[in-house]
């Protein structure tokens, strides 16, 4: 491995300022990386040629000693991103050959900032899925092993792409989405930082839509540092986004010295469930010692709808994707599969175009919100989301943070869950709650399973203030003193 991609974002940055390095050798390190990752399948779309160019146009703002904030800098983008003229697909079949004429907000935000873009990142058709197993380019392979084992492990889902492409240091960092966890899972199960932000802190304009309430763009990172960083150039106010808020965007990353002496953490009695693995809840023990440690108060707070959060997403979200996925129809672009007649045509192209795993949420969807089933299931679950929201709300007028783990396991082998969904969504249970209350949450890399495998610890914020989340995120960060990597074994 290259020593410049060893590089995190914060110390690229730095260097490139410095000229001690450029971004044309930066990228070019990135795409040797990326082609010897191969096997990883963390990239659908490399773009080497954009790449370059960009660097190239990067180093000649640098020498005049111009530039952004991540001038220079080399990202992953997850394929929801709509990158213009670069084919988007959103890792489905039902989105072949399409190419934006125009840019995501958040892209657009990177670039104008400086950022060179390596590639599109693999993820699960639609953000539909918890392991990257679903994208119509086959799974990502996670970077880590257990040890003595080379059975090949998820990159956890749907951002499996991106969080793979930051752990095996394919990219400096990656832009992510998260419906119900989609961010802060896979960061989880390799060893990276995904921050969640709250909703309408980044705009969502351009990114292909799952569930439009749920939704929301954040970065993953090697660290906290690099999240504050990212997220400094992906958030802001766009007239577009009718759901995004116009509010400043702070200095994330200069907050993040101040400590969190007197900081108020909660910690969500609900969330110690039946059967947790005991490695699960000895590092949660742990964070809460750490954050003592650092000076922070800790006490037990209830959110009691918590156990309703599951069923309540896995009907909300999928009533939201079946009217989000209507307008694929074979017509005005991607895929076409004909027919006898219209009708027959979307028929085809839907049947064709969409893989088992979208198919299972559409349909989900369209019975939550059928005629006679409307008021029991769907009515009700907004109901309860009401209620989960007000569970925080409460909470957040003791504490400033809630601490609790990230997912219920490490990460687990390719195709061990993929004919159990239940099981599957399961994954998603300490964190969808996040998402129903509109919350700001990231996950921490804080320890090692027993097979040698990463876990992360959660903490979710207020709403709009991911500086204190931050804050408290850089606090774990070092008292964990998290350094192992993953063997870059796809090199063998």
């Amino acid at each position: 491995m290259s020593d410049l991609t060893k590089l995190t974002l914060a110390a690229a940055r730095d260097a490139l300022k410095k000229k001690e390095i450029t971004s044309t050798e930066l990228t070019g390190a990135y795409l040797k990386e990326m082609e010897a990752a191969a096997p990883l399948n963390a990239y659908v779309t490399p773009t080497a040629e954009k790449a370059l160019e960009m660097a190239k146009a990067s180093d000649e703002k640098l020498a005049r000693g111009e530039g952004g904030a991540l001038e220079g800098v080399p990202l992953g983008i997850k394929d929801l991103f709509c990158t213009k003229d670069v084919l988007t697909t959103a890792c489905s079949h039902i989105l072949d050959g399409f190419e934006p004429p125009y840019e995501s907000t958040v892209t657009a935000n990177l670039w104008r900032d400086g950022a060179v873009m390596l590639g599109k990142l693999n993820n699960d058709e639609f953000a539909m899925g918890s392991s990257n197993e679903t994208s119509f380019y086959g799974p990502v392979v996670n970077p880590w092993r257990r040890k003595g084992s080379d059975t090949k492990l998820v990159p956890g889902g749907s951002s499996g792409g991106s969080s793979a492409a930051v752990a095996a240091r394919l990219c400096a960092a990656a832009t992510a989405t998260d419906t119900g966890g989609s961010i802060r899972q896979p960061a989880a199960f390799t060893g990276t930082v995904g921050l969640k932000p709250t909703y309408g802190r980044c705009s969502r304009w351009g990114i292909v839509a799952f569930a439009s309430s749920l939704d929301q763009a954040g970065p993953i990172t090697r660290d906290v540092r690099d999240a504050a960083i990212m997220l400094g150039s992906m958030a802001g106010h766009d007239e577009k986004d009718t759901t995004s808020v116009d509010r400043p965007v702070p200095d994330y990353e200069a907050g993040l010295s101040r400590g969190i002496k007197g900081l108020n953490v909660g910690i969500p009695k609900e969330y110690r469930v039946e059967g947790m693995p005991k490695e699960i809840d000895e590092l949660w023990t742990r964070g809460i010692e750490w954050l003592k440690a650092a000076g922070a108060n800790v006490k037990e707070v209830s959110l009691p709808h918590t156990k309703y959060a599951l069923p309540t997403y896995y009907i909300v979200a999928p009533a939201e994707c079946s009217s989000n996925l209507a307008r694929y129809d074979g017509v005005r672009y991607g895929l076409r599969v004909d027919g006898k007649d219209i009708t027959s045509m979307y028929e085809n192209t839907r049947a064709e175009g969409f893989g088992a795993e979208v198919k299972r949420r559409v349909l989900m969807g369209t019975y939550v919100l059928s005629a006679g089933y409307y008021d029991a299931y769907y009515l009700k679950a907004q109901k309860v989301r009401t209620l989960i929201a007000r569970d925080f709300q409460e909470a957040f007028s003791e504490v400033d943070v809630l601490l609790t783990p990230t997912a219920p396991s490490a990460a687990f082998g390719i195709g061990e869950k993929s004919d159990d969904p239940l099981s599957m969504y399961l994954n998603d249970v300490f964190t969808v709650t996040v998402n129903l209350a509109g919350l700001p949450g990231i996950s921490v890399p804080a320890g090692l399973s027993a097979e040698g495998l990463p876990l992360g610890l959660q903490l979710i914020g207020r709403t709009f203030d991911e500086e204190t989340l931050l804050r408290a995120a850089f606090a774990i960060e070092e008292a964990a003193g998290f350094t192992a990597e993953a063997e870059a074994w796809w090199r063998a």
